[in-house]
């Protein structure tokens, strides 16, 4: 291109003179340049001039007096806004329509303030605050309880229990022993010191013992077998002179037979049944 030849790329119209635009080195007229080039208006759908100001937002773009609120028309050149369902909207109209409330202060939430929401309920980050220690909770972990919302250490101090055996806190599960509360790993035979919960147990001067401690300890040995006798399930047994027997061990030492509910004689250390004790 010569200095007395300068024409415009697209229509070859002579630029001398004349205002033109550069696009990737090429010179083009005002005219095919915005044919060509200029973006067009979301709200009126002219093309946005050489001469005018382009205003975009995510890649839609608007003339500088386009660029309103939908609602109050008001412009919202270099003020903040927000968009719902494509449409530009100032804070106050956006506000007022669609910004959920604070619970608490009972303000507007405004579009990308830090927010918390909770079972449907929204606040401002701010205005969520433990019911104890009244700090913001923030993004720490909390609490529901009556109503109400607390930080973990203000629950803790308030409502959580405490084990019975460690003294510390018990945040799940847990099991109760006269009416007080255990962890379950806490909760263990007086004497072999293995955990007890889920597993059968017996007790004795308000201490817990596993049955196999228990039997070994305290309960009573039958006369027949020698093995413990216990009330566990509802195991019966018969007593006579400060022995005891389970009752299918409660047998004439001669013949076997059972003696539950029967007449019987002592022979020695033994019982025999009348039959067997009148034999000579």
């Amino acid at each position: 291109m010569s200095a007395d030849h300068f024409d415009c790329h697209y229509c070859k119209a002579s630029l001398l003179g004349k205002k033109y635009i550069l696009r990737e080195e090429s010179p083009y007229c005002v005219k095919c340049y915005e044919n060509l080039f200029a973006n067009c208006c979301e709200l009126c759908r002219n093309p946005i001039g050489c001469n005018c100001r382009d205003l975009s937002y995510k890649d839609r773009h608007w003339h500088e007096e386009c660029f309103k609120c939908a609602t109050c028309k008001c412009s919202l050149v270099e003020k903040p806004f927000a968009v719902k369902d494509d449409l530009l909207l100032c804070t106050d109209c956006y506000s007022n329509e669609y910004s959920s409330r604070c619970f608490t202060c009972k303000k507007s939430i405004m579009p990308g303030a830090r927010k918390m929401e909770y079972k449907g309920n929204s606040w401002h980050e701010t205005c969520f605050l433990c019911h104890r220690c009244r700090q913001p909770i923030g993004t720490k972990s909390f609490i529901p309880k009556d109503n109400g919302y607390f930080c973990v250490p203000c629950f803790e101090k308030q409502f959580a229990h405490h084990c019975d055996c460690c003294k510390k806190v018990i945040t799940t599960g847990g099991i109760t022993y006269h009416d007080k509360p255990w962890h379950r790993e806490c909760f263990l035979c007086t004497g072999c010191k293995k955990q007890l919960a889920g597993q059968r147990f017996t007790s004795r001067d308000d201490f817990p013992y596993c049955l196999d401690c228990f039997s070994n300890l305290y309960a009573k040995k039958c006369a027949g077998c020698a093995k413990a006798i216990t009330s566990l399930a509802g195991a019966k047994y018969i007593s006579f002179e400060e022995r005891q027997w389970h009752s299918e061990c409660f047998n004439c030492i001669k013949c076997a037979v059972s003696l539950v509910g029967r007449g019987f004689l002592t022979l020695r250390d033994d019982v025999v049944c009348t039959d067997c004790g009148r034999e000579k």
